[in-house]
């Protein structure tokens, strides 16, 4: 048996009950099955929770919810468990498990998508794509839905049709209080405008429905590759690209390691748009920058194009990242990133990854702040060995420390931390709004394991 310090605040009698009433399982450390069911997919959280709420409906919900306020525990909600700050877990607390709400339904005709909570972008991307139509998501496919979309949702059509809040319709969620709201212009307007990039800082979200727009079945998309020497004019050809590049075309640059492990820098696109104007945009950079060793543009899938990265972030390595904004790819940040980039190889693979914003995310509302930025960085670091944590982490570290005289803020769903200066200079001047909404959702903070947004006093 677990100790009580693991349980704090439960005892057997108040697991029974909650049991009892709930449609999906409840796990404690003592159960079978629970060991494999706390596991997220950042490998460096290692995290014990009380008890594991896996949440069949919304009242399943709202009971795991209210048996932690009735207990003072600390609450921890998971979607597709893709958090890389480990903030769909905790330690002694409850964590409510939304991995079995995952129904995608689709009206083709009004093109909008209703998805459950627990849904992951690939789920969401199968049923949308039989009607020929998406939404912005993620480019990992196993991520959940959730949290990306709360966080902002940076994805391949974001620059066509702005991130995945901006295509939110409404939202239904469970608040701190137990009660089920929804979200929209219409109705809560206030709270739906802190869900539009405000995280997990309002309630439990159940489900959203989002906008959808005609994408695929084929779209130019894909990657092409260069050897590590020609990282600067690959560099300086994307800042070239993205200065022109029409709101139909989403690129990113990446200094990463090639399927061989040996450093490459690399050039990916989508765009959603006529597949041959989108290879006529992207062969003049091509050019420029000289034989790749690998030429993985042209024509293929949506659903591959979404999921062509998946095998580069499997679930259980180990990650660290930081992320900035960016107004311009200055010469200054371009000598930056190639210094930088001398330590990117696998493994481990260390990677910095520019994404081109703008287009249709200047455009939008909601909490999501640096809409006019120019650019994101991703500094990733992602590991097998834990004996390379260190190093790993301290090149992350350093690298957004190099990066910071060029940056502001920085894009919540990559971060790890979550100190005040963080979130401030995430939310900018929206965090007076947000806190005043806070206070009146969650009063108490119930909702903290987050890029946390304090209560106004």
């Amino acid at each position: 048996m677990k100790s009580m310090s693991e349980t704090k605040g439960v005892d057997a009698a108040g697991i029974s009950g909650l049991r009892e009433v709930m449609l999906g399982q409840v796990l404690a450390p003592a159960d079978t099955g629970y060991d494999e069911a706390r596991q997220v997919w950042n490998g460096t959280v290692n995290r014990r929770p009380a008890l594991i709420a896996r949440c069949e409906d919304v009242a399943d919900v709202q009971r795991a919810l209210g048996f932690a306020v009735e207990h003072d525990l600390p609450v921890a909600v998971r979607g597709g468990g893709h958090s890389v700050a480990g903030f769909s877990t905790c330690d002694a607390g409850v964590l409510i498990d939304l991995g079995l709400m995952r129904t995608v339904s689709v009206d083709a005709q009004t093109r909008v998508a209703r998805a459950q909570s627990g849904a992951t972008g690939a789920e969401f991307d199968r049923a949308t794509q039989e009607h020929g139509l998406a939404t912005t998501l993620g480019v990992v496919s196993t991520t959940g839905i959730a949290g990306l979309t709360l966080g902002g949702g940076i994805g391949w059509l974001m620059r066509k049709h702005g991130l995945a809040c901006d295509n939110l319709l409404s939202v239904d969620l469970v608040t701190a209080n137990g009660c089920l709201v929804t979200a929209s212009a219409d109705q809560n307007p206030d709270l739906f405008w802190a869900l539009k990039g405000g995280g997990g800082n309002f309630g439990v979200v159940t489900s959203f429905e989002y906008r959808l727009h005609p994408v695929g079945p084929m779209v130019y998309g894909g990657g092409v590759a260069y050897a590590p020497e020609h990282r600067r004019v690959v560099l300086e050809s994307y800042r070239e690209l993205t200065r022109k590049a029409p709101d139909e075309l989403t690129t990113y640059a990446a200094m990463t390691a090639g399927p061989d492990g040996s450093p490459v820098a690399a050039i990916a696109a989508c765009y959603a748009g006529d597949p041959a104007e989108g290879a006529r945009l992207l062969d003049p950079t091509k050019a420029a920058v000289g034989e790749p060793l690998l030429d993985g543009l042209g024509l293929l899938s949506y659903i591959e194009q979404q999921s062509r990265v998946d095998e580069g972030y499997p679930r259980g390595e180990y990650h660290y990242w930081r992320s900035c904004f960016l107004d311009d790819l200055t010469d200054d940040v371009i000598d930056v990133l190639v210094d930088r980039a001398s330590d990117v190889q696998a493994p481990p693979a260390l990677e910095l990854i520019v994404e081109h914003m703008g287009g249709a995310i200047a455009e939008g509302d909601g909490a999501f702040a640096h809409r006019d930025a120019k650019y994101d960085v991703l500094i990733a670091a992602n590991w097998t060995d834990p004996v390379d944590q260190d190093r790993c982490v301290s090149w992350a570290r350093d690298t957004a420390a190099a990066l910071e005289p060029h940056s502001r803020g920085g894009y919540t769903n990559y971060e790890p931390d979550a100190d005040g200066a963080y979130v401030q200079d995430a939310y900018g001047d929206r965090l007076v709004r947000l806190r005043a909404l806070k206070a009146q959702y969650d009063p108490h903070n119930v909702f903290h394991l987050n890029q946390n947004v304090t209560p106004a006093s």
